[in-house]
């Protein structure tokens, strides 16, 4: 994946967790349970803040030698992003429980794709 890519990825994810944080604020206020919106909120937060994960990846790439493991790390914080936040949009939105036990998974790429940015940062020269 190229530093433009990953940066463009972080742009659109942003885009869509500011617009998912709006549609739950506004939309979903009298839909859902506060232990549902409780949840979509934590979505939105992970979302937003993996976003920005993503563009500190891109910079990073932009402004450093081909580095695997930031590529890596990308990856898999987009996928910890779909599968973290993802699933407790559907679940918020669907009332599907089981969507619950992806969340975990996707915990487990974000905590990932930070290892792997902080291992390709050390070894930066």
């Amino acid at each position: 994946m190229t530093a433009r890519m990953v940066l463009m990825l972080g742009a659109v994810t942003a885009f869509l967790g500011v617009a998912l944080g709006a549609f739950g604020a506004h939309a979903l206020r009298a839909r859902l349970s506060e232990q549902l919106l409780n949840t979509w909120e934590t979505a939105v937060q992970y979302h937003l803040v993996h976003a920005l994960g993503l563009l500190v990846v891109g910079l990073t790439l932009l402004h450093s030698a081909p580095a695997p493991l930031l590529r890596w790390s990308a990856w898999f914080m987009l996928a910890g992003m779909v599968l973290f936040s993802g699933s407790l949009y559907l679940l918020c939105l669907s009332g599907v429980r089981w969507l619950g036990a992806i969340t975990p998974l996707g915990g487990t790429a974000l905590l990932i794709a930070w290892a792997l940015f902080a291992v390709a940062v050390w070894r930066l020269n």
